[in-house]
């Protein structure tokens, strides 16, 4: 770690450097707001209650947030940190590859007087790597339990963040008619099992993708060919999802018919 303290005071957010060992602070954060995000108000629900149970101290969950690309995971998390950074939340973003370092970024936070959130965006693990292991043991601790003012929340397009194979379902066995996993398959569940809130994303449907693309043109009078060239845009890109909300906005932002 660098030999200079961090000021949590100043900087919300950090991102964990590996060349330099040591955190630096996000200076262009995404200011992207909870209101911004429709669609998805049953994961806005569930996360808000928790993050704001971990902020007051009382018991929470480390968050896995799963499923379809673009559905608004990773700006879920961001909009999190915009939401109640002057409630003393801050948030350290970690990647997938240097999950090694997690055991030291957590022992240089755990006493400071902040509630800190690990970001780990598109986690997912292949057969063979062993970083996960050091995330285990900040998820539930090992000899030592895992700090109180520590919770990591992740996101995924695995739902158990490990590659499953057919092969390991044929491994599997039943005995006196009871189910038994093969042991590929345990440990490909154990650690998504850490994670005490998971939280599912799917395509959004017509309507609700209609609904994020009305809330980025608020002024447009005429809905109609708003959605009917937001339609085709979205045909064209084989998804409906936030993502595809933005990238139309982005498109047509300007356009004289929908000013």
């Amino acid at each position: 770690m660098n030999e200079t303290p961090f000021d949590w005071a100043q900087s919300p957010a950090a991102v964990w450097r590996r060349h330099r060992s040591g955190l630096r602070a996000i200076r262009r954060l995404d200011p992207i707001s909870w209101d911004d995000l429709t669609g998805i108000a049953r994961q806005k629900r569930a996360l808000a209650r928790n993050t704001e149970r971990f902020l007051a101290g009382e018991p929470s969950n480390n968050a896995l947030l799963w499923g379809s690309r673009g559905t608004g995971k990773s700006s879920l998390i961001k909009a999190l940190l915009n939401r109640y950074r002057d409630q003393g939340l801050r948030m350290i973003e970690v990647d997938k590859d240097d999950l090694v370092n997690l055991p030291e970024i957590v022992d240089d936070i755990c006493d400071l007087p902040f509630r800190f959130v690990i970001f780990c965006d598109d986690l997912s693990f292949d057969v063979g790597e062993s970083g996960y292991k050091a995330l285990k043991s900040v998820l539930e601790g090992s000899l030592e339990l895992p700090p109180e003012n520590v919770r990591v929340y992740a996101t995924s397009n695995r739902r158990h963040l490990m590659p499953e194979f057919m092969s390991d379902n044929l491994k599997s066995e039943v005995r006196d008619g009871e189910l038994h996993p093969a042991e590929a398959i345990e440990e490909q569940v154990s650690l998504a099992d850490r994670f005490g809130l998971q939280l599912s994303f799917y395509p959004f449907s017509q309507d609700i993708y209609l609904q994020a693309v009305d809330a980025l043109f608020p002024q447009v009078a005429d809905r109609e060919q708003l959605h009917i060239e937001a339609v085709r845009f979205a045909t064209g890109k084989g998804v409906r999802n936030g993502r595809t909300a933005q990238q139309f906005f982005r498109q047509f932002a300007g356009d004289p018919r929908f000013t």
